[in-house]
């Protein structure tokens, strides 16, 4: 009985102290699949990406287009939406890669040494002059019918104690299907929308999602440790 007790008791103690538990204790996601972040609450959220627009730059008649268009995207919506706009330090790595690869092939030693060294610049350049880039994101939510008539109160104390259990697991999964078509109509009129204010936008997928959070949780690591095959990666150990 006391072997069984201390057993207990151990058990306990590495499950409190597990950076990997208390770490996904406090996140509101449970999963990421088909293309959409399912949180542990049931709620479905769909990522857009978009390109930016050089407002100053436009004549005063495409930027009152651009105007109106925007306010008549606003108006259409029926639901609430969240733009977030994200800066990183540019990330030159994957082009680096490309060019060194490129300058291999030539032939002549000059070209080649002259390839090398404008890779080593570039790398001199951006890590000195600090050089940033903006990325622009949409958050579409769709949440199941009982998230909606919570208190205040009651979703506040659901995001401190946002442990996960199997029957919430069960019931995510049965809903799933459904909630996703809904969530694919949102997704569907904020992209009609934004195509008109002269935007290009793309979902992200899965595996984008699985990137771009573990850049938002481990962004000194991410920026040395790069996800090579996205595959074997178990989207609960980020």
């Amino acid at each position: 009985m006391a072997n069984t007790a201390a057993q207990t008791q151990n058990t306990v103690k590495q499950k409190k102290t597990s950076p990997t538990m208390s770490t996904q204790l406090f996140l509101d996601i449970a999963e990421i699949k088909d293309n959409v972040i399912v949180l542990k609450n049931g709620g479905l959220r769909a990522i857009l990406q978009t390109t930016s627009i050089n407002f100053n730059l436009k004549s005063e008649e495409e930027q009152n287009s651009i105007i109106y268009g925007y306010q008549n995207f606003l108006n259409s919506l029926e639901f609430p939406v969240q733009i977030v706009i994200q800066s990183r330090k540019l990330d030159v790595d994957k082009y680096i890669e490309t060019v060194r690869e490129i300058g291999e092939k030539h032939t002549n030693v000059l070209l080649k040494e002259q390839t090398n060294e404008y890779c080593d610049y570039i790398l001199k350049l951006v890590e000195y002059a600090d050089i940033m880039e903006k990325k622009f994101y949409v958050v579409i939510p769709y949440d199941p019918y009982r998230n909606r008539k919570q208190t205040t109160f009651s979703k506040f104390m659901s995001r401190i104690s946002s442990s996960d259990s199997v029957d919430s697991i069960k019931r995510r999964h049965k809903e799933f299907e459904e909630m996703n078509k809904n969530l694919t109509e949102r997704v569907n009129a904020v992209t009609a929308g934004l195509e008109g204010c002269n935007l290009r936008v793309v979902q992200l997928g899965t595996a984008q999602l699985i990137e771009l959070f573990y850049q938002i949780y481990n962004p000194t690591t991410s920026h040395n440790e790069k996800i090579e095959d996205l595959s074997q990666i178990d989207v609960q150990d980020l």
